[in-house]
């Protein structure tokens, strides 16, 4: 099997290169395409409708149509607005989400015209941290955006956007952690070579767990979409974009989409390896074939987003931030400083029977801390017991006047 190490990259001809280039961006905006079409079909179907049907067969040209409207349509501009910043922004959202992306491997060492290369555009030592600080800065796009629209809807869709990218990287960066104590590396590939055997998500089900909500705030996607809050925002940090620019917006939501899922496939679910039983079989893992397995895992994060948009209602904003910085956030630091002592017994001869009570009695503590949680919000929430009234003869208390009585005295 070809594990792409460190030493693999930086040998392609140039135009290799700009073919494996092109080929990433092409595979994105597919990628775009039929998430947003699957989405409205799924959703449909979860609420008893058809969703579209019209364009197409099927409706399949949906989508295709939605994006020829969009670059027909007028592209107004708003009086007031701060005009270079404004007409920025939407660049700014949607090129790093498509720049994070060059260091996702999607398969081993392949033949490629005649030359071995790893599907792959390259790698660093670094590579999860340069994910990281490049999805950051898509951030910048939409405070932007708000700021430079002049008006107060957009400015408060920014402020919210840049709230949960600093509460919610936090907690994604602390499940990275645990990820990297394990591999004892942050080199994406070589975090896929480490999981030839067990996948982490196995090992590290707390971290992965962490991750998933994350992921789902850090990209404003429903329960978790605040700064675009329709019923109270209008449309948020977009409300006075149109045309291309606000098609820019929408592109760059379903590749950080993509993005994120693609690193959860290759952090947690063993990145391009076949899952079981594929895997007993030996050509599962050469050739293109791991780029099919890579597709269907990335496939399977961006149906939860599907399903959890047609679930759950929109959190309230208090509870999306406690969700973060009182949860999130104690939980990944209790559970890497777990993961530390259980990699500094395995070091020191401790068996792997260790390592699952430390992992089961981390859960439960977990546990027990939610549900101690829940009975004593129960317990505050519970209302007061009206007093009841005081029995005859405990003190002198003056009747009521009967109805017939005061009657009786009014005639």
């Amino acid at each position: 099997m070809n594990y792409p190490g460190l030493e693999a990259f930086g040998h392609d001809p140039w135009w290799l290169i700009v073919i494996k280039a092109v080929g990433v961006f092409v595979f994105l905006l597919l990628t775009v395409l039929v998430a947003i079409l699957v989405e409205r079909k799924v959703l449909g179907r979860m609420q008893m409708r058809y969703g579209p049907n019209r364009v197409g067969p099927f409706g399949l040209l949906q989508s295709l149509a939605d994006g020829v409207k969009l670059a027909l349509k007028e592209g107004l501009t708003p009086a007031g607005v701060d005009k270079p910043i404004y007409l920025l922004a939407p660049v700014i959202a949607a090129i790093p989400a498509f720049m994070a992306f060059a260091v996702i491997p999607m398969g081993p060492v392949v033949s490629m015209f005649g030359h071995d290369t790893p599907l792959q555009l390259t790698d660093l030592s670094v590579a999860v941290l340069y994910v990281l600080a490049v999805t950051s800065i898509g951030v910048y796009g939409i405070v932007l955006a708000g700021w430079a629209s002049g008006s107060t809807y957009p400015l408060l869709g920014g402020l919210r956007s840049s709230a949960q990218v600093v509460s919610y990287e936090i907690a994604m960066a602390l499940s990275f952690a645990a990820v990297f104590l394990y591999s004892g590396t942050m080199s994406t590939s070589l975090i896929v070579g480490s999981q030839t055997h067990t996948w982490y998500v196995f090992l590290l089900l707390p971290s992965f767990v962490v991750y998933l909500t994350a992921m789902v705030g850090e990209t404003n996607r429903a329960p978790f979409d605040l700064p675009e809050a329709e019923g109270e925002l209008v449309g948020g940090f977009h409300t006075e974009y149109s045309s291309l620019k606000f098609a820019m917006f929408m592109l760059a939501e379903y590749v950080n989409m993509t993005t994120v899922s693609a690193l959860a496939t290759t952090m947690f679910l063993g990145g391009w390896h076949a899952p079981w039983p594929l895997s007993l079989w030996d050509g599962a893992n050469t050739g293109w074939w791991p780029l099919i397995w890579f597709v269907a895992k990335v496939w399977g994060f961006l149906f939860l987003y599907f399903w959890l948009r047609a679930s759950l209602p929109r959190m309230r904003y208090d509870q999306f931030m406690a969700l973060g910085w009182k949860l999130l956030i104690p939980v990944s630091l209790a559970w890497i400083m777990t993961v530390a002592v259980t990699k500094w017994l395995r070091m020191h001869g401790s068996g792997p029977w260790t390592t699952t009570a430390i992992n089961i009695g981390f859960l439960a503590l977990v546990g027990l801390v939610a549900v101690a949680r829940n009975i004593r919000r129960r317990n505050r929430n519970r209302p007061i017991p009206a007093t009841p009234p005081p029995d005859d003869g405990a003190f002198p208390v003056p009747a009521l006047p009967s109805k017939e009585k005061a009657h009786v005295h009014t005639a």
